[in-house]
């Protein structure tokens, strides 16, 4: 049975990526329901799957994160892991369907866990903006604070993986991914073709779908009039190279196996760290260094790693 990816809405569960993907778990009633329900709705999960891994934004309201922290406490289980990744929901939800995809491979629920923090590195995503006054994720000038009350302005932002901020013009432009990758756009309360017509061909994006905007995004961008982005690898072959092509290491704590240097389930931290980020460039689960030149090799020839998977 593949380990549960769970999500705390269902507009973060994105629709499947291909016939492989596994489906997403909703947690959606969180903040509402008994605590009683929510116990046995996780416990039975666990029970069921074996592993947990829970992906929820950083703009989910206050009660659902102490509901989830309440829970696992109660149950006091390790096979839990919640990951709370520093991505606007859009992101978000695109790195929770690509732990669906692998979900489906011959990946243990630890590096399956762990997986989620290199990932991130290979995400492009932000917004158009109308206004970016109450904009709080990205650095913003007093020009650029000034500019967003002029009518009619509207603002390119990247969020991750390095924050960008440009006013929308005709010479505006917005450093993207050196490779090739596929786009979501989703739209809120705002008119603006600029993603589509401008970003999406400077990107040298190879696919461009739309999906409804996440309720937590209004939330996140501090403005409902918005459009948010997501450029990213699309294919489960390049994913699964990116993944297995990091070296692995055993939690001294639990005894899965992980990347990186801190245990998602466990959140135990190995005693070897500090040798190990002046040897690799690891920082607390980060992925070295070694790692990410893997991923770069993986990205130019993983696509030719589909009779690995197959015969996973």
């Amino acid at each position: 049975m593949p380990t549960a990816i769970a999500v705390t809405g269902a507009d973060m569960a994105l629709p499947p990526h291909d016939e492989r993907t596994v489906p997403a778990v909703v947690l959606g009633d969180l903040a509402t329901e008994p605590l009683e329900r929510s116990l046995a709705g996780v416990q039975s999960l666990v029970e069921q799957y074996g592993h947990l891994i829970v992906v929820a934004s950083q703009a989910v309201p206050a009660s659902v994160e102490r509901r989830l922290h309440t829970v696992r406490s109660l149950l006091e289980s390790d096979r839990i892991a919640f990951f709370r990744p520093d991505l606007p929901p859009l992101g978000l939800a695109v790195l929770a369907r690509q732990l669906r995809q692998l979900a489906s491979c011959d990946l243990s629920p630890g590096v399956l866990a762990s997986a989620g923090r290199l990932l991130t590195h290979y995400i492009h995503t932000g917004a158009v903006l109308g206004s970016v006054a109450r904009l709080d994720r990205v650095p913003v000038g007093l020009k650029s604070h000034a500019k967003s009350w002029v009518p009619g302005s509207q603002f390119g932002v990247v969020a991750h993986p390095e924050p960008q901020l440009v006013r929308i013009g005709p010479e505006a432009a917005l450093s993207g991914p050196e490779f090739g990758t596929s786009m979501l756009i989703a739209r809120g309360q705002l008119q603006s073709d600029w993603v589509a017509s401008t970003l999406a061909s400077s990107w040298n994006v190879q696919g461009l779908r739309e999906v409804p905007l996440p309720a937590e995004s209004a939330t996140w961008w501090g403005t409902p009039k918005l459009i948010e982005f997501c450029s990213f690898l699309p294919d489960l072959s390049v994913l699964y190279q990116l993944v297995t092509s990091v070296r692995r290491t055993t939690c001294h704590w639990c005894g899965i196996d992980v990347i990186g240097d801190r245990c998602v389930f466990c959140s135990a931290t190995s005693p070897l760290v500090e040798q190990r980020d002046v040897e690799h460039g690891a920082e607390d689960g980060r992925v070295p260094a070694a790692g990410r030149a893997a991923g770069r090799r993986a990205i130019e020839g993983g696509r030719t790693a589909t009779n690995q998977l197959t015969a996973g």
